[in-house]
């Protein structure tokens, strides 16, 4: 059993946030897979492709471990089978980057996860949402993306779900050498 995860917060408010870039690459990647992500269960809505489960956190971000942890001890979930999409300030707009482990870099989602899973190894795809030395983090990550960076941003999500998909049927290695920097 597989899991896939994309961090954000619920909510209408939230919709369309630089922090819900995770829930946005979900979304793409229900769309290309015809799937929904409609079943809830441990503070979580999720999907099931094959032998993947394609999981949105319903724990806001701080608290997405929780969801994630529930997620791992019911379906027996290993470690090397879990892959978090999350949104990164150090990366500019249209950029993603992949990793199969690391610290979490201050992303509050992806620390919480590794706090209760006790690991940094954790494969995980960050989008890049640039950063804006004049506005508060809070505000920032909470805010929505530039009319001048949509483009780019819209881009960097597709080219995320594309790694996911692409994630399926081949090894992360790979998937790491695909997509890396894009």
């Amino acid at each position: 059993m597989r899991l896939i995860v994309g961090l954000g917060n619920p909510g209408r408010e939230y919709e369309g946030t630089r922090h819900n870039s995770g829930f946005a690459v979900i979304d793409l990647l229900a769309e290309e897979l015809k799937l929904t992500i409609d079943t809830k269960k441990f503070k979580g809505r999720y999907g099931r492709y094959g032998d993947t489960i394609i999981l949105k956190p319903e724990t806001y971000m701080n608290l997405s471990g929780e969801c994630v942890l529930a997620f791992v001890n019911y379906f027996r979930i290993d470690i090397d089978n879990i892959i978090v999409v999350y949104d990164d300030m150090d990366l500019p707009v249209g950029k993603i980057r992949i990793r199969e482990n690391g610290s979490s870099a201050g992303q509050k989602g992806m620390q919480n996860i590794i706090d209760l899973l006790h690991t940094k190894n954790i494969k995980r795809i960050r989008v890049g949402i640039g950063n804006h030395k004049d506005i508060d983090t809070k505000d920032f990550v909470l805010g929505k993306i530039a009319k001048e960076d949509s483009e780019l941003y819209e881009e960097a999500l597709k080219k995320a779900r594309d790694a996911l998909v692409f994630s399926l049927d081949h090894d992360f290695k790979d998937v790491m050498n695909r997509f890396n920097g894009q």
